[in-house]
């Protein structure tokens, strides 16, 4: 296998990703992904009848990984790691997706609320046409949110761009009561796995 570049890709649009990936002092370009098109999304992030959400989040950034490294040899963009990540948060075997509107948002957070659920945030790294994987699983407690509170909560921008309608860093940190697993995997990138994966190809982290 070829020695890493310095620098690598990453495919995703999340600002959370990029902003924990400085943290850790990692250099990267974007390298993103159409989430529509005419010809629909590169990557399909519909769930598979039947699909254990571990599967599915598994899945679905394998297929980012592997669209993206086809996109840069498209491109002829120099040749470096790619990094790929997707989360989802499931309860009693649901599946939450992002939320398409305010509605579907409240409904989300009121099943959440006063209860445990999993956050699941699977990495990709594809480098020298090979892929190392890990996904993490985290659980989240929240409090019991009334009704007044989740609406007023929806009424905000935040739930609309992540999985189970809520950021663990923003606003709805109010509702969470526990926290078992790794902080930076609810954000979306975790980051002991991710540093663990990008020094298997060479890639220098703190």
């Amino acid at each position: 296998m070829k020695p890493a570049d310095t620098k690598i890709y990453l495919a995703s649009k999340s600002p959370r990703r990029r902003e924990l990936l400085r943290q850790i002092g990692v250099e990267f370009e974007l390298l993103l992904l159409r989430g529509e098109s005419p010809r629909g999304p590169d990557v399909n992030e519909d769930a598979l009848p039947d699909e254990a959400p571990d599967v599915y989040v598994a899945r679905v950034t394998r297929d980012k990984a592997e669209y993206a490294a086809k996109t840069m040899l498209w491109r002829r963009l120099p040749m470096r790691p790619i990094l790929a990540a997707d989360t989802t948060v499931t309860i009693d075997g649901r599946i939450l997706g992002k939320p398409a509107n305010a509605d579907e948002a409240f409904d989300m957070l009121k099943s959440l609320s006063g209860r445990t659920h999993e956050v699941l945030t699977s990495i990709a790294l594809w480098h020298d046409e090979n892929v190392w994987q890990a996904t993490q699983v985290s659980k989240v407690t929240f409090a019991k949110v009334s009704d007044d509170m989740l609406r007023a909560y929806c009424a905000t921008p935040e739930p609309f761009d992540k999985a189970g309608a809520y950021g663990v860093q923003g606003l709805a940190a109010v509702f969470i009561e526990h926290i078992a697993g790794s902080y930076t995997g609810i954000m979306g990138l975790p980051l002991f796995e991710t540093a663990q994966l990008l020094r298997n190809v060479g890639v220098q982290v703190p």
